[in-house]
């Protein structure tokens, strides 16, 4: 698997600042660990707390490719537990029943994902973020769940399976470098508003906030306008 462009902008910028320089070398390694475990998996997403960001990485189209011959051996791509048209049966009074989440992500299930396992990140007692895998089999996690979850560090009793078919956490990982950005932004113009006005930095975070709510206008649009010369205070 390799960082997905936007992941990679993010771990460029990430570089260039010397923060976290090998969180790219520690996903590279963790996934090639899963990929022992799973051979079938096809992205790795982590949610970050610290950062605010989601960085994907996702099978290469080498990869996708001798995934699905493998399967063509199966009976065809993806092992698909369910013929076209059989409906999935769940109880609906059980919310332990995970085959709903398949129900209700089925219709925006992305390319080559047909299982998902998602894990939360503890740190100090505390949620430091989650991590998404994504595999081309139905039956990819099943019986894995303790061996993942030692990868990570994780707690294998709070995995929850097919909560993202969809890959949604991609399109997170897409827009990270504009969270960033605007974080970036949003600091830097603290800074500014802390010279001018004689406040601390909390006190200007709040003025920002406020201030880009009130006009209807994201922080880092505001941040930026505070920065540009001649900008507003």
């Amino acid at each position: 698997m390799e960082p997905i462009a936007a992941t990679g902008e993010v771990f460029e910028e990430f570089r260039s600042l010397g923060i976290d320089t090998d969180l790219r070398d520690y996903l590279l390694e963790r996934a090639e660990e899963v990929r022992k475990v799973v051979p079938s998996c096809v992205g790795l997403s982590l949610a970050s707390m610290k950062h605010g960001v989601t960085f994907t990485l996702e099978a290469t189209s080498r990869e996708f490719a001798a995934l699905d011959s493998v399967q063509y051996l199966d009976g065809g791509p993806c092992d698909s537990g369910a013929h076209e048209g059989e409906m999935l049966e769940y109880n609906a009074d059980d919310p332990t029943d995970e085959r709903r989440w398949e129900l209700f992500a089925a219709s925006t299930a992305a390319h080559n994902v047909a299982s998902t396992l998602t894990l939360p990140l503890v740190v100090a007692h505390q949620v430091a973020g989650t991590v998404n895998l994504y595999a081309s089999r139905t039956d990819a996690f099943k019986g894995h769940h303790d061996e993942v979850a030692a990868i990570f560090g994780a707690r294998a009793h709070e995995a929850v399976t097919n909560a993202d078919l969809g890959f949604r956490t991609r399109r997170d990982a897409e827009r990270a470098p504009r969270v960033l950005r605007d974080q970036n932004d949003v600091t830097r113009a603290a800074g500014v508003l802390m010279t001018r006005h004689g406040i601390d930095r909390e006190t200007a975070r709040d003025l920002i906030e406020q201030s880009a709510r009130r006009g209807g206008v994201s922080d880092g649009d505001l941040a930026r306008e505070i920065l540009r010369p001649g900008g507003r205070e």
